[in-house]
């Protein structure tokens, strides 16, 4: 880490990449989509825009549209507003945590109520304390919802919070780069390192006639080279977007200084890799994405 009071911007990334995997298990584990069916929600798409959706409130297409960025605006209103006709979004928000619950007891095991879990739990909350909500309009409505009690739900409040926060200025930062949802969505499988061509196609509702209008503009602005893999000014783009993602984002890790971040760094390693079993499905991800090399 950096000084004694301060977290570098590499480090914050680095940790926050660490965490991450805590909150996103959520979008793979059988236990969400056994709860969101409960509710009568039984699709996999009108699931994923409920329970992230859910604490805006029941919100049109428009604004999911706005706030998750890289789907296509016809797949979002496939689904919304139709999903707050079967059910409210506060049923949503408890469905979604008690499925948090259900699959942090399965994954964690004995470890969900161990004494590093708790620790985390409360340096992610004093993070937290330091994450700003303007301008930020998912992580605010997330972080409108009260922490749970439970330690482990804790935990996974907490790195949502933590995810949608820097979520927020990642868009934030692909405007100023010029670039639209969709473009967005190439320049980062052109990285190798998210999803697989066919699966962010599928799972964001592009077509291959939609992706191979927007490589070609890309291709155009000199970010994409014949090939479809990123240019050295691509390349430059992107991490470009990253740093200014990070410098949106160390409010959190600024609060919580070096000491505090490390000592979750620590604390959460175990806890992290642990959950990595939730995210081995076949063709999501590129096969030099962390989560590939992770599972």
């Amino acid at each position: 880490m950096a000084a004694p009071s301060t977290v570098a911007n590499a480090d914050a990334a680095a940790l926050l990449a660490r965490l991450e995997p805590l909150h996103s298990m959520i979008y793979f584990v059988p236990e969400t989509g056994e709860e969101m069916a409960e509710l009568g929600i039984t699709r996999g798409a009108d699931q994923y825009f409920a329970q992230r959706s859910a604490p805006m409130g029941p919100v049109g297409p428009g604004v999911v549209t706005a706030t998750f960025f890289n789907f296509n605006p016809a797949r979002v209103a496939r689904s919304v507003p139709a999903v707050w006709s079967l059910a409210a979004p506060a049923d949503v928000v408890n469905a979604r945590l008690r499925g948090a619950d259900r699959a942090l007891r399965r994954l964690l095991g004995g470890a969900a109520s161990s004494a590093a879990v708790t620790r985390a739990s409360e340096l992610l909350r004093k993070a937290c304390e330091g994450a700003a909500p303007e301008d930020r309009p998912l992580y605010a409505a997330h972080a409108d919802l009260p922490w749970p009690e439970e330690p482990h739900l804790a935990l996974w409040h907490g790195v949502t919070l933590l995810r949608e926060h820097r979520g927020d200025a990642h868009l934030h930062a692909l405007v100023s780069a010029g670039l639209s949802g969709l473009e967005a969505l190439v320049t980062h499988v052109a990285t190798g390192r998210g999803f697989t061509v066919e699966f962010a196609q599928r799972n964001r509702g592009w077509s291959p006639e939609q992706w191979a209008e927007a490589s070609a503009g890309l291709a155009e602005r000199g970010l994409l080279d014949a090939d479809g893999g990123l240019t050295e000014a691509g390349t430059a783009l992107r991490a470009e977007v990253e740093d200014h993602t990070t410098r949106m984002s160390l409010g959190p890790w600024r609060h919580l200084g070096a000491e505090g971040a490390a000592e979750l760094a620590e604390t959460s390693r175990p806890l992290s890799k642990a959950v990595l079993p939730a995210f081995a499905v076949e063709g999501v991800f590129a096969p030099r994405s962390p989560r590939a090399q992770q599972g």
